[in-house]
């Protein structure tokens, strides 16, 4: 580059890359740095995902409230399973709102990945990003499908609990879960595209092992146990107490059992992390 006469040369700036270790291989700096990227990813998943539909944004309540009704008729009305004392629509729906959430969140992190790769093999960004925009973005149709809960709430004439300020910290938890589970599944859907048929046969099995349809206590209570290694157990239950407990039968606050589920969403989220990081670098080359 040649020089003007009478100017000073210009320096240009130079960005070394290195590679680092431990924790601070994972860049949070850079996500939080992306986050503009990050916003325009979950927008964009909201306008891919109900453009030119019919109903529109209104799949979001139809969704649960048809998974509501349905179970309402066949396991509230014709297998009469126990729902606490409340109503089983509103018993059913409060376990389908966070389980919902969780399903949609795990299903598009683990397949974030392969339906970014146009982005991934073109321009450099935190590829973390992308499952964790898929798991954001399911936070607005739960906010929207909300809003019928409090409907429900409000026809059965069923008031919350104090208890209801701790909601945010069991979402917390599903989010926790499904972002664990989907980094983990993301990392092996470029590689293994088994994945996209797994996901769906995972999420069918893993509801019925989680309380939605069904209270905890129909579990023999030596057997109980075995329900703290779903983390979702945690927050399905945890929803049903911070909203339902004071007209639930043999409602009891989180425990120890609560606490199992806590540990095993974190460790599953710190393994994903180190995991999704380890392979990172094989992303441009193989999706």
């Amino acid at each position: 580059m040649r020089e003007s006469v009478g100017q000073p040369a210009v320096e240009i700036p130079t960005v070394v890359i290195e590679p680092t270790r431990g924790w601070a291989s994972l860049k949070f700096g850079a996500v939080w740095e992306y986050r503009e990227l990050l916003y325009f990813l979950v927008w964009r998943d909201l306008k891919v995902r109900y453009k030119q539909t019919l109903l529109g944004v209104a799949w979001i309540v139809l969704q649960p409230v048809i998974s509501m009704v349905v179970f309402s008729v066949l396991f509230g009305g014709l297998l009469q399973v126990p729902s606490g004392g409340v109503p089983y629509p509103i018993f059913a729906y409060s376990a389908l709102l966070p389980w919902n959430y969780f399903s949609s969140s795990l299903s598009r992190a683990s397949t974030s990945l392969v339906g970014s790769a146009h982005l991934i093999t073109k321009v450099y960004f935190p590829r973390l990003i992308i499952p964790i925009s898929g798991v954001v973005a399911g936070l607005v149709d739960f906010c929207i499908a909300f809003l019928v809960l409090i409907g429900l709430m409000v026809f059965y004439g069923i008031a919350p609990t104090p208890a209801v300020a701790l909601l945010p910290g069991f979402m917390l938890l599903a989010m926790v879960t499904a972002l664990g589970f989907g980094l983990w599944l993301s990392a092996l859907n470029v590689r293994y595209r088994d994945v996209n048929y797994l996901v769906p046969f995972l999420v069918q099995i893993w509801m019925y092992l989680t309380p939605v349809i069904y209270g905890s206590t129909l579990i023999p209570e030596q057997f109980r146990f075995l329900l703290a290694l779903n983390p979702m157990t945690g927050v399905v239950e945890g929803f049903r107490w911070a909203l339902l407990g004071a007209h639930l039968e043999d409602a009891a606050a989180p425990g120890g059992l609560f606490a199992v589920s806590i540990a095993i969403a974190l460790a599953v989220l710190a393994s994903g992390l180190v995991f999704f990081r380890n392979t990172e670098k094989t992303f441009a080359d193989i999706v």
